[in-house]
């Protein structure tokens, strides 16, 4: 019997997204929109002199496999680089289509039951996609002053 797509932890994860706030004055932001299912995540970012994720702010309007996806990524992305973040989001976006391994990301295992369900995949994408983009935008602001 497989594992139900919508289970306590999801439920537990969508309703405690870390870094709700936007933040003021952020070096970048980014969003990114499900066209299937209208989830929408803009992201908030700030960087270090090192280029880490200094300071996130997050705005999720998205279905509960959105939402935990987002609550996920909050709770792990401060202190990553721009290269991690592309990395987790391409690594989730292969082991979505089934082309890969289960991401280096702790708990992102716990969309193993929407494997079959590609319907979910941009949802669930959503967070990852926006973190990256707006850290490289960020990183870029700080080089490029």
């Amino acid at each position: 019997m497989s594992a139900p797509l919508y289970n306590a932890e999801i439920l537990r994860l969508a309703a405690s997204i870390p870094h709700h706030e936007r933040l003021a004055s952020p070096m970048a932001t980014a969003e990114r929109r499900s066209p299937i299912c209208g989830s929408r995540v803009a992201i908030d970012i700030d960087v270090d002199e090192q280029g880490r994720v200094s300071a996130v702010g997050l705005l999720v309007r998205a279905c509960a496999l959105g939402q935990a996806a987002a609550s996920l990524l909050g709770a792990n992305v401060i202190g990553r680089t721009p290269a991690e973040l592309a990395e987790a989001r391409d690594a989730l976006t292969e082991w979505l289509a089934g082309a890969g391994a289960a991401p280096d990301w702790p708990g992102l295992a716990i969309f193993e039951p929407a494997l079959a369900h590609s319907a979910r995949h941009a949802s669930i994408r959503l967070a990852f996609e926006a973190a990256a983009e707006a850290a490289e935008t960020a990183a870029r602001v700080r080089v490029d002053g």
